[in-house]
């Protein structure tokens, strides 16, 4: 039995039967984490600021910033798409959105700051001398780096991670959906990060959305039609390929 938090939507009647027939499992949960103490919200709150679609594309971006920006028309807000080996940090009224097949997208927020930020990496870790966000291990460490950078703290950050799916299931021997999921798991652990909720595992493509200012989640499972085609995209980190596949339309909306 899943369990479905709030800000997700419901599973379909047919995920259960899908991945049972391809053997992947599904991980849907929530946590319960301790409250933090309150010296943490001492100072307050922050305030959101808004922003125009024309000052977030006329900024300079760092390396591996995303940088696809557009007025999203369901949310009724300005976005930007994050693509495979990309990160986005934002203490301001936006939407932040990818789209995953076997890759994880971790979302971190910190409450107190309200800044929230959302990665997209393809692998738990690679060359050394390879510093990419295409690695579980740099893009976390990256991720955390920008927040720290916008005030955010440590101790009053929380995660929800998503993906991790087998959308091909000849890539099975690979388990890179089931790799990149215990790898996020398991740093987040040790970084003393709660995982307050989850959407990985199954063999469905997702659709996520995260408002960084409020922390909330958004989660659509998509068709499993071209599987082959999003894990194409998904190893070739092609950005203008993902761009163009996954750029709006009645199939992405929730």
């Amino acid at each position: 039995m899943t369990n479905t938090r709030p800000g997700m939507l419901p599973p379909t009647s047919s995920s259960g039967e899908a991945a049972s027939l391809f053997g992947a499992p599904e991980r849907r949960r929530a946590p319960r984490i301790a409250p933090l103490s309150a010296d943490v919200y001492a100072h307050g709150v922050a305030t959101v600021p808004d922003v125009s679609l024309q000052d977030l594309k006329a900024r300079p971006r760092k390396a591996g910033e995303a940088s696809f920006f557009y007025f999203d028309h369901h949310f009724q807000f300005n976005a930007v798409k994050v693509l495979p080996g990309e990160y986005y940090v934002a203490n301001e009224n936006l939407v932040i959105m990818t789209v995953l097949g076997s890759c994880i997208a971790a979302c971190l927020w910190d409450s107190r700051m309200r800044v929230g930020g959302m990665n997209h990496f393809m692998l738990p870790d690679g060359d050394s001398a390879d510093v990419s966000g295409r690695y579980g291990s740099y893009a976390m460490e990256l991720l955390i780096n920008e927040m720290l950078k916008l005030g955010a703290r440590r101790e009053t950050m929380q995660a929800k991670i998503f993906g991790g799916a087998q959308v091909m299931h000849n890539f099975t021997t690979m388990n890179v959906g089931e790799r990149n999921t215990s790898f996020v798991v398991n740093y987040l652990q040790t970084e003393r990060i709660p995982i307050v909720s989850e959407d990985v595992l199954d063999i469905y493509p997702r659709k996520v959305v995260f408002f960084p200012a409020t922390g909330k989640a958004m989660v659509k499972r998509l068709a499993h039609t071209h599987p082959d085609a999003l894990a194409e995209q998904e190893v070739r980190g092609n950005a203008a390929t993902v761009a163009k596949s996954t750029a709006g339309g009645s199939v992405d909306l929730f």
